[in-house]
């Protein structure tokens, strides 16, 4: 059921998960539901003292010519609320392929510079019901797991940006009855009934699907129970990973094969995914066809030889599953690390430089004999080779070595491993 967009006590429960905010992005482009968005937001901050700032952000792609008009108006309509707005634009070379991917890439790209700068840490979007229904449906075509059927979350990292979705539970219908009562007049974006897309052509289809029970509102609550599903899949995963999961300080890990194998597939195939996106570096996301056909080569066929995936090298040995990061895969450059700061290195380790000095270098190992390693760390080294090769290093300006991998051996430095 569509929550109260008129009373105060509905735009609270709306917009109730941002409210200790200082400062608040909307995300606009002058659709529908971008503009009531805006609108109702504006509504919500007007009934509150210590109200947050609200500030628009509407970009122009460079793909339409009638794009700068509908920014230009966007930004006229928030002045008239008396919100601060700003106009974005996309410029440079566009690809041939993949536009609406990279498009999307350079929209949040864009917004997360100018939220930096106005100090704003969340982004609100006008994702509403169907939007989450057609995402549920697009899922479901394309094979995923109850994790993916869960559909948008309220809450997501895009690109770096933290987004917050309030309009999910909100029919589209009611969102543009807000927009027409305001007297505001919606841009239509041709693309948004190009049945060259996926999802238009999903959209197209929904009225059919209403027709046979399977509406908006029914898809919304399956992705609820799926939500439900996938928290109760995690909870178990993240117990077994602390049972059965060993990660080293070269950042490799080391899962018990037996324990493996006798887990149920939805919750060895989580596990599988968490280990392979921590030692993979999080360079891509996970793929569940890749992981269940990988946790089915390891539990069913014994995965006979190694294998990669996902930026990581796969092998059974001494009765374990054991994964390393996949050498030459996209490892960082050298990089020199800010005294006093931080250093987030590979997506794998967090480095802190706790010295004044400026001249500490992390880089990739690479080839270190063991024997090197042993006179190092003190202790025979059993890391798979790859593992190894692929751990950073950090040294002085006179070549000393003061941290490897996740060990550290000179007080200048600290190193930590991400498992998250």
């Amino acid at each position: 059921m569509t929550p109260d967009l008129d009373g105060a006590g509905g735009l609270q429960a709306l917009f109730a998960a941002v409210a200790g905010e200082a400062v608040i992005g909307l995300a606009v482009s002058g659709g529908a539901d971008s503009l009531a968005l805006m609108l109702l937001a504006q509504r919500w901050t007007s009934g509150l003292t210590n109200a947050p700032k609200l500030v628009v952000y509407s970009v122009d792609h460079g793909l339409r010519p009638e794009a700068a008009d509908e920014v230009a108006a966007v930004l006229a309509a928030a002045r008239d609320l008396g919100l601060a707005a700003r106009g974005l634009k996309w410029v440079g070379d566009k690809p041939v392929s993949g536009l609406q991917e990279a498009a999307r890439i350079a929209r949040y790209g864009l917004m997360h510079a100018a939220m930096v700068e106005d100090g704003a840490n969340v982004l609100l979007t006008a994702h509403h019901i169907q939007d989450q229904a057609e995402t549920i449906l697009m899922r479901m075509a394309h094979g995923s797991g109850v994790e993916g059927l869960r559909g948008m979350s309220a809450f997501s990292d895009i690109e770096g940006v933290r987004v917050h979705r309030p309009l999910l539970g909100v029919e589209p219908a009611a969102l543009r009855a807000v927009v027409d009562a305001a007297g505001l007049v919606p841009s239509e974006d041709p693309s948004n009934t190009d049945p060259h897309y996926e999802r238009v052509r999903w959209r197209q289809a929904m009225p059919q699907l209403a027709g046979l029970g399977l509406d908006a509102a029914t898809i919304s609550q399956f992705a609820s129970r799926m939500a439900d599903a996938d928290a109760a899949i995690a909870q178990m995963a993240d117990g077994c990973f602390s049972e059965i999961v060993r990660l080293d300080g070269f950042g490799a890990a080391r899962i018990e094969l037996p324990a493996f194998v006798g887990l149920s597939p939805a919750i060895s195939t989580r596990l599988l995914g968490r280990v392979l996106n921590i030692v993979g570096g999080r360079q891509k996301p996970r793929a569940l066809g890749q992981v269940e056909r990988l946790r089915q080569s390891i539990a069913i066929d014994g995965l006979a030889k190694a294998t990669t995936v996902l930026g990581c090298v796969v092998r059974i040995k001494d009765g374990a599953v054991v994964i390393a990061r996949e050498p030459g895969r996209s490892l960082p450059a050298d990089a020199l690390l800010t005294p006093n700061g931080e250093l987030v290195w590979d997506e794998r380790f967090r480095i802190f430089n706790d010295s004044s000095d400026a001249n500490l270098t992390a880089s990739v190992a690479d080839y270190l004999p063991r024997h090197r390693l042993e006179e190092f760390l003190g202790f025979k080294v059993t890391a798979p080779a790859e593992a190894i090769r692929t751990a950073p290093i950090v040294r002085d300006a006179e070549g000393g070595v003061l941290s490897l991998g996740g060990w550290s051996f000179d007080d200048r430095i600290k190193v930590q491993l991400l498992i998250d």
